[in-house]
C-alpha cells in the first residue's frame, strides 16, 4: 500500500491528508504551525509538527520512506521549492507540488516536481489530463484509485446546497473549490449553492467516480 506525507496543513493539504487517510492509506502530515496539527492529528496516522525546510528535521522522518509527498506549502514560494527540491533528492518516488502561478510551476517542474496543482487557480487552463467524459476538465492523479478533478457541474446539482448534494456521503467525494466565472470560493460550505457553469474541484475515490461517469 502507498504512503503518503503531506506537508502544510491549510485548507488543500489537510482535505488530501484527510481523505486519503478514509480511504485507508497510512498518511504522515506535517506542518510547523503546532495548531494546524492539532486540528489534523484525529483525520491522519501521524501528525508531526515540524519545520519542512530543515533538511534534519526532514531525513528524521524518513521522508525517502514515502511513496508519494503531496507539497500543499501556502504562499511562502522560496519554502516550497525548497522542499519540493529535498523531497525529491532525498528519494520520494512522486512528488505533487502545489502552485500559485504559471513561474512557480515552471520552476518546481525544473527542480524534479513529478506533477505540479493550481488549487486556488484556474486549472482549466491547461490541456485535460485523461479526458474521459463531458464534465470532466482536468484530472491529477494521486494514487493508483485516487484523482483530483476539476469537473463542470452536473445539470442535476444546479440549484442545490453542498449539504442537499452531500457528495461525500453518497459517492465519496470532496469539494475543495467552486470557481463562478472569476471568483474562486476555496472555503465552500455546506449552504452554498452549486449554479449554472460552476466549475468545481473535488478529491475522490476512483470506484466512486465511475458512478458519476467521470472518469471510466
Amino acid at each position: 500500500m502507498r504512503q503518503f506525507i503531506v506537508i502544510g496543513c491549510g485548507r488543500f493539504g489537510s482535505s488530501v491528508a484527510k481523505t486519503l487517510y478514509e480511504a485507508g492509506y497510512d498518511v504522515l502530515a506535517i506542518d510547523r504551525d503546532e495548531d494546524a496539527i492539532q486540528e489534523i492529528s484525529d483525520f491522519v496516522t501521524h501528525a508531526v509538527q515540524v519545520d519542512a525546510t530543515d533538511e534534519t528535521s526532514i531525513k528524521s522522518l524518513g521522508i525517502r520512506n514515502f511513496d508519494v509527498a503531496i507539497v500543499a506549502i501556502g504562499s511562502d514560494i522560496q519554502s516550497s521549492i525548497l522542499v519540493t527540491l529535498m523531497a525529491k533528492e532525498l528519494g520520494v518516488k512522486f512528488v505533487v507540488a502545489k502552485a500559485l502561478n504559471e513561474l512557480q510551476a515552471k520552476v518546481l517542474y525544473r527542480i524534479g516536481a513529478d506533477r505540479v496543482v493550481f488549487p486556488e487557480r484556474d486549472m482549466g487552463i491547461r490541456v485535460a489530463h485523461n479526458l474521459m467524459s463531458a464534465n470532466i476538465l482536468d484530472n491529477i492523479e494521486l494514487a493508483s484509485n485516487y484523482s483530483i478533478l476539476e469537473i463542470a457541474a452536473m445539470k442535476e446539482w444546479e440549484g442545490r446546497s453542498l449539504k442537499e448534494l452531500n457528495l461525500r456521503k453518497k459517492y465519496g467525494i470532496h469539494v475543495l473549490i467552486i470557481k463562478r466565472g472569476d471568483v474562486l470560493n476555496s472555503a465552500p460550505k455546506p449552504g452554498d449553492i452549486i449554479q449554472k457553469g460552476d466549475v468545481l474541484v473535488v478529491i475522490g475515490y476512483k470506484e466512486e467516480l465511475k458512478k458519476l461517469d467521470l472518469i471510466d
